[in-house]
């Protein structure tokens, strides 16, 4: 008898999937535990595996296409199998569609769309591009009527199809030169289509990326942000990391420090891993600290549970693993489920500071920047440093501005003198 399978309910939030790539056709064979597709949740995306035994007889979701969660993904059965009865019978459970009124058909030179958009629930994006003229005769003029441009530079500029007005010259008055025109193709790559035409690609937006403004959407408008910033002095803690990643065996990133320390702040400040719940505010007594990951175009926050009680190599060990799973597409819901803080960690793209949106239910969120040298004072005197700026933002409803500050307080002390949270036993 066929069997159907319908849209998994990947997380508690997820309404809708879309499949990203079947990894079998109509016709193929089957086992159970092999994987079907790979299907997009609104946290992740996921690898889907058949419960059932058989050939795929029939798939309902194709390729690149949204559907509810309970719809008909695809139907298992015997070789030759008729799916007509189950499709119909199907059918007659979704509710009957309105009948759409006849529209007027519009004359050809009406009909005409200089920019056409992507049609409903279509996966494929849309390049529309419209070509703008330009002539070298568009370039700046001097007083007298002639452009500012050397001959050898109009030449350039004539075979490259570019608008000399559009190029900064560096020659005598602003007078565009070779130079100019060769820096220009140089810096965007020799494509004069920059200057040409102008473009853009429409994309359908991916279950994960709905699923991410919707929660900051509502974060944002909803929480009353408040931010606090610090700077630390990073010294001891990259002296640190120097020199237990000597002899580890696996490498420490300063995340790793961070993630760690935090632990221990948030052990001494209760009040700050916390979350609203409307009617109650709860307290986590459990230290569940959330990791933002960039996966692509999305971001997931994979939980280090029970940070406070690990070291520094199983912290270090759970993030390598939890960025390979979202790599591999192999994140389960239990990986970004049950957070109490979240850190954002935007150092290693060269952020000095920023602020980052909380994520629900957490009351807080720390955003980290980038470990920079700078001249500091020491001693009534300027020299060599090493800073890190950290902003904590926190929801008003559940923290007030002195009790951020002691949290940060506390977390400084710990980076600044990082022994103090690190015996033999926490690396």
């Amino acid at each position: 008898m066929a069997e159907i399978v319908r849209m998994p309910k990947l997380s508690d939030t997820m309404t809708e999937g879309t499949v990203s790539r079947w990894l079998k056709k109509v016709g193929d064979k089957v086992k159970s535990g092999e994987i079907l597709a790979e299907i997009d949740s609104d946290k992740a995306t996921m690898e889907f595996e058949s419960f059932y035994d058989g050939v795929l007889l029939y798939i309902g979701t194709p390729d690149k296409k949204a559907a509810p969660v309970d719809t008909i993904l695809a139907i298992i059965g015997k070789e030759g199998e008729d799916v007509t009865k189950i499709l119909e019978a199907e059918k007659s459970k979704a509710p009957a569609a309105k009948k759409e009124e006849p529209k007027p058909v519009a004359k050809k030179e009406e009909a005409r769309q200089e920019n056409p958009k992507p049609e409903a629930g279509s996966q494929k994006p849309v390049q529309v591009e419209r070509v703008v003229r330009s002539s070298v005769s568009d370039a700046p003029a001097d007083s007298g009527g002639r452009i500012k441009a050397s001959p050898l530079a109009k030449k350039l500029a004539k075979e490259q199809n570019l608008r000399v007005s559009l190029i900064g010259g560096s020659g005598d008055g602003g007078r565009v030169v070779k130079k100019d025109i060769e820096n220009f193709l140089h810096f965007s790559n020799g494509r004069s289509s920059v200057t040409t035409k102008e473009s853009y690609t429409e994309e359908p937006v991916s279950q994960m990326r709905k699923a991410i403004a919707k929660r900051v959407g509502e974060s944002k408008f909803t929480s009353p942000h408040f931010y606090l910033t610090m700077e630390i002095n990073a010294e001891e803690m990259v002296k640190m990391r120097s020199v237990i990643n000597e002899v580890a065996s696996a490498k420490l990133s300063y995340n790793d420090f961070i993630v760690k320390a935090t632990a221990s702040a948030l052990r001494e400040h209760p009040h700050i891993n916390a979350s609203w719940l409307g009617d109650v505010i709860r307290y986590n007594n459990h230290i569940h600290i959330g990791v933002a990951v960039s996966v692509g175009e999305a971001l997931v926050i994979p939980v280090i549970k029970f940070a406070d009680s690990k070291t520094l190599s199983q912290i270090a060990g759970e993030v390598k693993d939890f960025a390979q799973k979202a790599k591999d597409k192999k994140l389960q819901p239990k990986d970004w489920e049950g957070n109490t803080f979240t850190i954002s960690n935007l150092g290693m793209y060269g952020i000095e500071e920023f602020t980052a949106i909380i994520n629900p239910p957490d009351a807080c969120i720390l955003a980290v920047g980038g470990i920079k040298e700078v001249p500091v004072v020491k001693d009534g005197k300027i020299a060599p440093g090493v800073t890190l700026k950290i902003t904590l933002s926190c929801d008003h409803r559940v923290v007030d501005g002195a009790a951020g500050a002691a949290f940060l307080q506390t977390l400084k002390t710990l980076l600044e003198n990082p022994v103090l949270f690190l015996g033999a036993s926490s690396i």
